[in-house]
């Protein structure tokens, strides 16, 4: 099947890109934050994974071409957690962290079996209604604190609890 979606690669050639260069991806962490900015809670996707487990999430995806990072964060979030979620995304588009992701394993903290990705991670407020959409099961909102708990870690595939635990003290939510 040829996609005719401008920015978007078929199915053969993003499988020959991935095989050959870095693919650029957005990552975020919704937050619900109080009056006075703090982190108060956390939302994780609930997705199947490829083997048919369940694993918690982050929103991510490719930036396409032609597509401004700011853009392609806003279309991510839409996509996972629905129209009306209510994103701010910083007016400053410094990302928290850069992940590097490797299809093998032990490089980085960061794996990803497909592909070697760059993705730029950044924390998100969001204040609206969140419906996940597409593939995601639901969207839990867990505390800061059972966000860092290795149980939850362990439900994160690929070294996002990594990245969630980075986000977390990037906000000062770790001790």
């Amino acid at each position: 099947m040829t996609e005719t979606t401008p920015g978007w690669l078929t199915s053969d050639d993003l499988e020959s890109a991935r095989a050959r260069m870095p693919i650029l991806y957005v990552e975020a962490v919704p937050v619900r934050v109080d009056d006075s900015g703090e982190v108060t809670s956390i939302g994780l996707l609930l997705r199947i994974g490829s083997e048919g487990t369940v694993s918690r999430t982050l929103v991510a995806g490719r930036v396409m071409h032609h597509e401004r990072v700011r853009d392609a964060l806003l279309r991510h979030l839409e996509k996972d957690l629905g129209p009306v979620a209510l994103p701010r995304v910083p007016s400053s588009l410094q990302p928290f962290t850069v992940a590097e992701y490797f299809p093998t394993q032990g490089i980085t903290p960061f794996h990803d079996p497909r592909q070697h990705a760059v993705s730029l991670a950044y924390i998100v407020p969001v204040s609206g209604d969140c419906r996940p959409r597409q593939d995601a099961l639901d969207l839990v909102w867990l505390s800061p604190q059972e966000a860092a708990s290795e149980s939850v870690q362990s439900e994160m595939p690929g070294g996002q609890g990594v990245l969630l635990k980075q986000a977390l003290a990037h906000v000062g939510c770790l001790s």
